[in-house]
């Protein structure tokens, strides 16, 4: 075998079509593009065209909606955190927080927080620093002595006024500046 020799596999190569080079060679005048227009011109790209009809993005109901402020949370079940503690992942007497999870291999991804879910029975004494929590998983902890710190309490939301005018009115009836502090404490 030489170099002058080797080849690739029948097939392998073939050979670019020259289009435009008259009506003998089967492409043409319009060179496979079809008829005059805009699609036979180049760097034309219609995206979601279809003729004239309904477009398919326009024939699907639209369903639902993103919430962009939406917080994720990973969950984690009261049966979890006892399995731990019984497989010696979790210290019961430390405090267990995210990082803590974290490092048990309970969790992979910390998320926008670590939320506690009431699911199963826990008889450890847990001590829980956590974002959020059910009000069945926060009564299971107290009831096995335990104690847990939330970011928000359950069932509550974020007390906010308002935008614009009618906010600052607001907060002038409450007797409250623009920062939510009371305006006796801001006088002072």
């Amino acid at each position: 075998m030489k170099l002058n020799e080797i080849s690739d596999r029948p097939g392998a190569r073939q050979v670019r079509k020259r289009v435009g080079r008259g009506i003998g060679s089967g492409k043409g005048k319009t060179a496979g593009r079809g008829v005059k227009g805009q699609k036979s011109r180049e760097g034309v790209a219609i995206k979601g065209f279809e003729g004239g009809q309904m477009p398919i993005h326009r024939r699907l109901p639209k369903r639902g909606f993103k919430n962009p402020s939406a917080r994720r949370y990973v969950e984690v079940g009261l049966d979890d955190l006892q399995a731990a503690v019984e497989a010696k992942k979790l210290d019961a007497s430390a405090t267990i927080t995210a990082a803590v999870l974290k490092d048990a291999g309970m969790i992979t991804h910390v998320r926008d927080g670590v939320r506690i879910l009431g699911n199963g029975a826990l008889t450890a004494k847990l001590t829980l620093e956590v974002s959020g929590a059910t009000r069945s998983a926060i009564a299971a902890i107290e009831g096995a002595g335990g104690s847990i710190k939330v970011d928000r309490i359950p069932g509550t939301r974020d007390k906010r006024p308002p935008k614009g005018s009618r906010g600052r009115k607001l907060l002038r009836a409450a007797g409250r500046n623009n920062t939510g502090a009371a305006a006796a404490d801001s006088a002072q």
